[in-house]
């Protein structure tokens, strides 16, 4: 069973994705966007994390990143059944338990609705900003997600002893609505994709072509397999960007765009590679353009993805 969520729009403006109507658009939009995903059908709205960007990044990936926290409690209030997910958040930048604190109460908020998505980060400067080593960051992910872990647990007073931290005797409440918080690790690198086997309950590929993508989802379950890990894991993907039916614009190359039926026969082949759900981006020149081709893609593709 293949199912399907995306990223917001608006929330963060990397020139690799952002349509050019975003740069005026705001939390009236998103709200919107949330409002037709929770009526089409999609399992998850994802928000992204960055702190600050250096100006020699900003312009390839702007400035523009809201905090996913604040976003996800914000669009929380105005929908009742789509998960939430951080896409992903860079924990390794703070202390565990002020993560603990901000997404426990998130999914406290949601009724239980928060996929923490989590990663590695890749800015430098911002990993200096905070006083974070970057050079460690994949080892203080790995001991960040294990203290979250506890920290996200049932307990009042979770317990962590660790090499970086440490803590046990100090409560936390309120606790998040769900037993147990999905943690789904993003990134593609090798070291990810370990991680991702030995400590997460999803995989968050960053965007591997369909070619590469079938590998490391095999290399994903043997490592899993190896640890004696049971428990299944959730696969995703990132598709390629979308259009419902004939544009009659330039959508670019490496969109797929077409008949529903024809989007769905190119969507399956996700699912036959073991993916177990898909993160879709259309292409649109306004909010209007986005939310019908999500009603196009609930209404019209989706029912014939499985």
């Amino acid at each position: 069973m293949v199912v399907y969520g995306m990223q917001l729009p608006v929330q963060s403006q990397s020139t690799l994705y952002a349509e050019p109507w975003e740069a005026g658009a705001g939390p009236g939009d998103l709200l919107a966007v949330a409002r037709a995903a929770e009526e089409h059908g999609f399992d998850y709205l994802a928000s992204c994390d960055h702190v600050a960007i250096p100006r020699r990044l900003a312009g390839a990936m702007s400035t523009v990143w809201y905090d996913p926290v604040a976003t996800l409690s914000f669009l929380a209030a105005a929908t009742e059944r789509v998960r939430l997910l951080s896409h992903v958040a860079v924990v390794g930048l703070r202390h565990p338990l002020v993560t603990a604190k901000a997404y426990a109460t998130l999914d406290h908020l949601s009724g239980g609705r928060l996929v923490l998505g989590v990663g590695a980060g890749h800015v430098q400067e911002e990993f200096e900003a905070l006083g974070v080593d970057f050079a460690r960051r994949g080892a203080v992910l790995d001991e960040t997600v294990d203290a979250l872990r506890a920290a996200l647990g049932p307990e009042e007073y979770p317990e962590h002893l660790g090499e970086l931290f440490a803590f046990k005797d100090l409560g936390q409440l309120p606790r998040p609505a769900q037993e147990r918080v999905p943690v789904w690790v993003g990134g593609s690198s090798p070291a990810a994709v370990r991680r991702a086997a030995l400590r997460g309950d999803g995989w968050l590929p960053q965007g591997d072509p369909r070619d590469k993508l079938a590998q490391q989802i095999q290399r994903l379950l043997r490592l899993r397999a190896e640890a004696g890990i049971a428990e299944p894991i959730t696969v995703g993907a990132i598709t390629e960007a979308l259009y419902v039916g004939e544009p009659g614009w330039e959508v670019g190359r490496r969109t797929l765009s077409g008949a529903p039926e024809e989007l769905a026969a190119s969507l399956r082949a996700y699912g036959e590679m073991g993916v177990h759900q898909i993160q879709v981006r259309f292409r649109s020149r306004s909010r209007t353009e986005l939310i019908d081709q999500m009603a196009a893609f609930g209404t019209e593709v989706a029912p014939h993805l499985n």
